[in-house]
C-alpha cells in the first residue's frame, strides 16, 4: 500500500517534501499535484518506474514523457532551443503548457519520442510541484494521471489511493488542482504548432 501525504497547497511542509523526494530518489513512483491535475512522477533515470507509468496508463512507445522542471535554467540542458524559442517559452512559464522540443544528448533515449527524438518539457505553476523540484535539484520524469479510456485526469487524492494504492509508492494530496490537461505546443524547425488545446491559452502559439 502506498504512503499518503497531505501537503499544504500554498505552504508545503518542508519535512514532507524532503520525505517525498527521498522516496523518489530511492526509485519510488509518486502521484503529485500540478497546475493542470495530478501527475505521475519518478526519478529521471529510473527505467523501472517509467515502465510502471507505461503499465498504469497503457502507453505505447510513441508517447512523449515530460520532464517537469523548476525553471528555465534546466531548459538548455535537455532541449535544443534558439533565442526566439526560449523567449516564447519564457513568456508563458510557469504555466499549464507542455513544450515538445528537440532533445539533447543529456536526455536518455528511452525518454525521447522513438522517431522524432523529442522530449516534452514544462514548468508547472504549483507550489507543491515546485517545492519537490527545488528539493530534488533536477527534473521529474512525469506523465499526466490520465487513466486508459478516460478523457479527464483524476482529481481526488483519496480516489487515486483507492485505485492506484498498490501500484505507486506515494500519493501527495494537495487538494483540488484542476482537471484540464496542459496545452501542448511543439516547436518544429523553431515554429510553434499547437498539438492539443488544454488549460493554457493556445492563441500566442497559433499562426
Amino acid at each position: 500500500m502506498s504512503q499518503f501525504f497531505q501537503i499544504h497547497p500554498e505552504n508545503p511542509q518542508k519535512r514532507l517534501i524532503a520525505q517525498a523526494c527521498e522516496i523518489i530518489r530511492k526509485g519510488g513512483l509518486v502521484v503529485y499535484p500540478t497546475d493542470s491535475g495530478y501527475a505521475l512522477g519518478c526519478h529521471l533515470g529510473d527505467k523501472a518506474a517509467m515502465d510502471k507509468i507505461r503499465h498504469i496508463r497503457q502507453l505505447d512507445s510513441d508517447h512523449n514523457f515530460t520532464l517537469v522542471c523548476r525553471d528555465l535554467s534546466e531548459l538548455s540542458i535537455y532541449a535544443k532551443v534558439n533565442n526566439s524559442v526560449y523567449r516564447a517559452i519564457k513568456a508563458h512559464t510557469p504555466g499549464a503548457y507542455t513544450f515538445i522540443l528537440p532533445a539533447t544528448k543529456e536526455v536518455p533515449r528511452r525518454l525521447q519520442h522513438a522517431k522524432r527524438k523529442t522530449i516534452g518539457l514544462r514548468i508547472p505553476d504549483n507550489h507543491i510541484a515546485l517545492a519537490l523540484l527545488e528539493e530534488l535539484n533536477e527534473p521529474l520524469m512525469s506523465s499526466s494521471l490520465l487513466m486508459p479510456d478516460e478523457d479527464l485526469p483524476m482529481t481526488d487524492a483519496e480516489d487515486i489511493v483507492d485505485r492506484l494504492g498498490k501500484q505507486v509508492d506515494l500519493v501527495i494530496d494537495g487538494g483540488f488542482c484542476g482537471a484540464e490537461p496542459t496545452t501542448v505546443v511543439e516547436f518544429i524547425d523553431d515554429m510553434p504548432e499547437v498539438m492539443r488545446v488544454g488549460l493554457g491559452d493556445p492563441s500566442p502559439f497559433e499562426a
